[in-house]
């Protein structure tokens, strides 16, 4: 599963046929949807209740837990389990991808089948997030439309979500599928009956920062959100290109340190071997120094960077 490759089920180039965009409101809504715009409706209501319910220690468990959401969303999600660009050991793996569930972006199994179908068809008809069905879709909307992912991609792909094998033949990732409410809905009552509404309120809102799927909570939970819906949509419309790649991606230099190193998207999608996606020292890449750290400790092992081959192929011409 280590490297994606753009291509339909059957082995076949992918083909973008672009028909006419989804409508965001006017379709049929199937009630995973109405739950999911439920809990970012909620999860917004917080950010707007939390100036009423203002304290600075909730503002700063708030901004503790935006940093932590994001790095564990980031590191494990999209550089562990998505890609595979650098080994942990079973605990250190297992613990962090437990405490990206609080990011509220969805358990392992179906965050990381997403992305990589993002990858393998990025900007075609089947990209489960592209800019190209507009803005909004790609920033939000897609999150409250299963049926596009259910038509445009597992549909499509022979078993499903079978891009994630390596993840479905592990218990502990079937466990937090199948668990993956009992532990928020605990997580966020503990946290209720601790601060009372105002961490709740902060703390949701806060926890929004991070960089590639789903739901989350208050001022914590809404910065984070849209920390993870900018990559997915701005990153594919504005910004610079450093990398000759064959798809919309661009790097936009100033969300770097809000999305951990998230931002430096072109970079991303032209190697997506590397662990390291802020490939200059200038690049502030805040999930890098992370792997980096773990590295050193003798931690994380076998970790992917691109070679100086890879980057002149894919330099542009001078």
């Amino acid at each position: 599963m280590d490297d994606t490759t753009k291509e339909d089920g059957s082995g076949s180039s992918r083909k973008a046929v672009r028909k006419e965009k989804r409508s965001y409101i006017f379709r049929k809504w199937t009630w995973i949807d109405v739950m999911k715009a439920s809990s970012v409706g909620t999860v917004h209501l917080l950010c707007v209740l939390a100036p009423f319910n203002f304290e600075w220690e909730a503002l700063l468990f708030g901004v503790i837990l935006a940093i932590m959401s994001a790095l564990t969303i980031t590191f494990s999600y999209h550089r562990n389990l998505a890609h595979r660009r650098f080994k942990l050991p079973k605990w250190l793996e297992y613990s962090f991808a437990y405490s990206a569930l609080f990011a509220l972006q969805g358990h392992p199994i179906d965050w990381v089948s997403t992305h990589r179908f993002h990858h393998q068809f990025t900007d075609s008809d089947r990209d489960p997030h592209s800019p190209i069905e507009g803005f909004w879709f790609s920033h939000v909307f897609w999150v409250f439309d299963s049926s596009y992912i259910r038509e445009k991609v597992t549909k499509l792909w022979i078993g499903g979500r079978d891009n994630v094998m390596d993840l479905k033949q592990q218990w502990f990732y079937r466990f937090l599928r199948n668990t993956i409410g009992l532990h928020i809905m605990t997580f966020w009552t503990l946290v209720y009956l601790w601060g009372g509404l105002p961490y709740l309120t902060c703390g949701v809102e806060n926890s929004h920062l991070s960089s590639e799927n789903n739901l989350q909570q208050g001022v914590g939970g809404t910065i984070t959100y849209h920390g993870t819906g900018i990559v997915n949509s701005a990153c594919h419309i504005w910004g610079s290109r450093a990398w000759n790649t064959k798809d919309t991606s661009r790097n936009i230099w100033w969300l770097g340190p809000f999305t951990m190193g998230e931002s430096w998207h072109n970079n991303h999608h032209a190697f997506e071997t590397s662990a390291r996606y802020g490939l200059e020292w200038y690049q502030v890449d805040l999930t890098w120094y992370l792997i980096s750290f773990f590295q050193a400790l003798g931690l994380a092992t076998d970790v992917k960077l691109p070679s100086e081959a890879q980057k002149r192929k894919l330099a542009f011409a001078r």
